[in-house]
């Protein structure tokens, strides 16, 4: 899935298709962020980042974080993700 693949699902009326998509979005992002990480971390980064290793470590805890609260809402709310 990409961040495109989700437009229609947050103009949904229902709360649950817009939590999915919130859901969908971070983790996509997540994902791209740790695979930065990673390149980073080998040696492979083709750019020269002008943050710090440290923000980043902040950021990708927040998304992480964020990720299991949405999950932990998604049990409460029976909403399948």
């Amino acid at each position: 899935m990409e961040l495109k693949d989700t437009i229609s699902m947050m103009e949904s009326s229902d709360y649950k298709e817009r939590f999915k998509a919130e859901y969908n979005q971070l983790a996509i992002r997540f994902e791209k962020l740790n695979a930065m990480l990673d390149k980073w971390d080998a040696g492979t980064l083709t750019f020269t980042s002008t943050c710090p290793r440290s923000i980043y470590n902040i950021q990708i805890r927040a998304m992480a974080d964020y990720l299991a609260a949405l999950e932990a809402r998604a049990v409460m709310e029976s909403v399948s993700l």
